[in-house]
């Protein structure tokens, strides 16, 4: 709007050759006709102007990822439907820090949302975590049932502490990648492991198992493994190409951890600062995003393994031949201590056995003869 409001009283031939209009004929003594001009001149300033909201979001997914693409989806889908109204500006790959960096940002205003993992997502509200908890799930559609019991209460857990959860998305069954052959869970022992520096969960897991990691952000482990910080990781199939971290290892487990969790977010400032209709319409396609997300994020893992069977990855530690029972005990211990300190709380760790068990129940009924 500056830019024809200065050609306007610079009487320069902005209009005219952009819109058509010419100021011949205008004098600035008559003030019904400046009147006018300035009005039209507004309505033209509208096709111009800038978008009333600018969502900045930040990623750890690199660019040309499937998620950093579907994200990409969303923005365009929230622009055309608002008319120009709300916009996002992406920040990929890490470029805004770690997650924690993001969030400080977030609380900061300089950054108003991300797409986050259970990491992150631990420090807004741990309780949703508890998806996230190794070897408790064994198929996508345990996840499902449960999920969808607890959702409710998370989108307003998230709210309570300042967010709003606007897309349930995933990450993928996580495996262990290394530079050394992994055949039993001691060989791990011998392992220099790298753990998400700070990330709770995953202290009480190792714990558990009485490995000794090494803590790192997520964006110095490509270089760790590069320099022999570090021989071992844990991600999904298609986090390890996303991220390039195959190139760095020989070896994955056959045996998935857990299924990693994640998020679309966005702080409450951010959220009560749109008008009603922007609300609607961001929180409708960010559901809808995570949606896709965890269609695409499931497919892709599921090629993924094929890619790293190709790239030449040997697989190995097989399910059948790790006890069970170990795999309990462990899973049973670091659920002990995080709700011990409440980042579980405990009644809903108990609610999340009681939805799985009611599952198992029915699905074997089903397929009883």
């Amino acid at each position: 709007m500056n830019k024809l409001f200065l050609a306007f009283f610079n009487g320069s031939e902005y209009l005219k050759h952009v819109h058509g209009f010419s100021l011949k004929g205008f004098k600035y003594s008559d003030p019904l006709k400046v009147l006018a001009l300035l009005c039209g001149l507004s309505l033209l300033a509208t096709n111009v102007s800038a978008a009333e909201f600018t969502l900045k979001f930040a990623t750890l997914a690199p660019p040309g990822s499937t998620w950093m693409n579907l994200l990409e989806d969303w923005g365009k889908t929230v622009k055309e439907r608002s008319q120009g109204r709300i916009e996002f500006k992406f920040y990929p790959g890490g470029v805004q820090g770690d997650e924690p960096d993001v969030l400080k940002k977030m609380r900061f205003g300089q950054l108003h949302g991300g797409a986050f993992t259970g990491y992150g997502i631990g420090q807004m509200y741990s309780p949703a975590r508890v998806l996230e908890l190794p070897f408790l799930f064994d198929n996508y559609a345990e996840i499902d049932h449960v999920r969808a019991r607890l959702m409710p209460e998370f989108e307003q857990g998230f709210q309570n502490n300042g967010y709003r959860l606007l897309g349930w998305m995933e990450v993928g069954f996580i495996h262990f990648f290394s530079q050394q052959p992994i055949n039993t869970l001691d060989d791990l022992k011998q392992r220099r492991i790298w753990l998400w520096q700070g990330d709770a969960l995953g202290e009480a897991m190792f714990r558990s198992s009485k490995l000794s990691p090494v803590p790192l952000s997520i964006t110095d482990v490509f270089t760790s493994l590069s320099t022999g910080l570090i021989d071992t990781v844990y991600c999904t199939p298609l986090a390890s190409i996303a991220l390039q971290w195959y190139t760095k290892t020989l070896y994955v487990t056959d045996l998935p951890m857990a299924n990693g969790i994640g998020g679309l977010i966005v702080s409450n400032r951010f959220f009560d600062s749109l008008p009603p209709d922007l609300q609607k319409l961001l929180a409708e396609t960010g559901h809808d995003a995570g949606e896709k997300l965890i269609a695409a994020t499931r497919s892709d893992n599921a090629k993924s393994l094929d890619v790293l069977k190709q790239e030449g990855l040997t697989f190995v530690m097989n399910p059948d031949q790790v006890d069970p029972k170990e795999l309990s005990r462990m899973r049973d211990e670091a659920a002990a201590e995080l709700t011990k300190s409440n980042y579980i709380p405990s009644e809903l760790y108990t609610r999340t056995w009681d939805y799985l068990n009611q599952f198992r129940a029915s699905s074997a009924s089903r397929s009883a003869p």
